[in-house]
């Protein structure tokens, strides 16, 4: 089968994958459009060259070039991905930020979703949680917050399964994340007002 074929099925079947997730969680506009960048040249080129079909093709990408300019202009452009959040601070040195929870939330599901997408029928609750195990270490490129809320759900979805983990998802990042802003957004009309008002 042609690879350029093989490549998109692999990115819509992932990206189904992770729509479904983010639609039980209520992410419906991030579930449509997550990943859109891998249809770029930049993104889907590479991805048929490389692709295998039981991997990344950024993996192949970066063993044979030493990087992946794939995963450089992918990671640029969308917020799912920890590598994106990323400031200066006060001394100058660049530090990881805490991702807001909708995007922890779409983290998750992006990694399910390529989980389920690798492994296939061998995949278990409990694959994206030992897939995150097996990567390098990101404590030092991974805000803390973040880190520690990945790892506790990524590991009561091995434990206690999808049910109750997106729920938990749904509760804690993305309902409490989105009342968050709702409040910090009328706090900014409220005061705009007063300052209208007082002229």
């Amino acid at each position: 089968m042609n690879k350029a074929w093989s490549h998109f099925r692999t990115i819509v079947y992932h990206k189904y994958l992770v729509a479904k997730g983010c639609f039980r969680v209520g992410l419906y506009r991030q579930g449509i459009l997550h990943d859109m960048s891998k249809f770029s040249p930049e993104e889907f080129g590479v991805g048929a060259k490389y692709f295998q079909g039981n991997r990344s093709p950024n993996d192949a990408e970066r063993e044979v070039l030493g990087y992946s300019g794939a995963w450089i202009h992918h990671m640029g452009r969308n917020k799912h991905h920890y590598e994106y959040w990323h400031d200066y601070d006060k001394q100058g040195n660049m530090v990881p930020v805490p991702m807001p929870g909708r995007y922890i939330a779409e983290m998750i599901m992006d990694r399910i979703a390529a989980s389920k997408v690798y492994e296939g029928k061998k995949y278990t609750d409990a694959s994206p949680l030992a897939y995150y195990k097996k990567g390098k270490k990101v404590n030092d490129i991974m805000h803390d917050d973040t880190r520690l809320t990945l790892e506790r759900l990524l590991k009561m979805l091995a434990e206690e399964g999808e049910d109750k983990t997106f729920a938990r998802i749904r509760k804690e990042l993305v309902m409490q994340d989105g009342r968050l802003l709702w409040k910090k957004d009328l706090r900014k009309k409220r005061h705009l007002q007063s300052k209208k008002y007082k002229k």
